[in-house]
């Protein structure tokens, strides 16, 4: 099962295949979203799934979840921290396995992949 971020940052796509029922699927990867959302980037006052940081969130039917995420520039001060906040965030919802964050820049962020939501809190229209 797959649950990917939008580009730029959105609604999730629910996988239309899995052994866990759509509306259980569904609030799953609402709450994983809710999480993620929790976690912001020290330096810009926007969480890292408006900011287009998370490119792809796997969830596996025994609810173990895999995300790929980046960050705004390869030399980010909190590199190393971030990973394990997304971690600890997912780690909070309930119901959830063993979970792993990915760090990649490829591709490399740019701020098209920031929501509308996060392109108004940072007035960049």
């Amino acid at each position: 099962m797959e649950i990917k971020s939008e580009t730029p940052a959105g609604s999730p796509a629910l996988p239309q295949s899995s052994a866990l029922p759509p509306e259980e699927l569904e609030a799953f990867g609402n709450q994983l979203i809710a999480a993620i959302k929790t976690v912001y980037d020290p330096e810009i006052p926007v969480d890292v799934y408006e900011l287009g940081l998370i490119y792809k969130v796997d969830v596996a039917d025994n609810k173990d979840v895999t995300v790929d995420m980046t960050l705004t520039a390869p030399a980010c001060p909190v590199a190393g921290e971030m990973p394990n906040m997304v971690r600890d965030a997912l780690l909070t919802v309930p119901g959830v396995g063993e979970v792993t964050v990915n760090m990649t820049f490829d591709p490399p962020w740019t701020p098209d992949r920031m929501s509308e939501e996060a392109k108004l809190e940072l007035n960049m229209f």
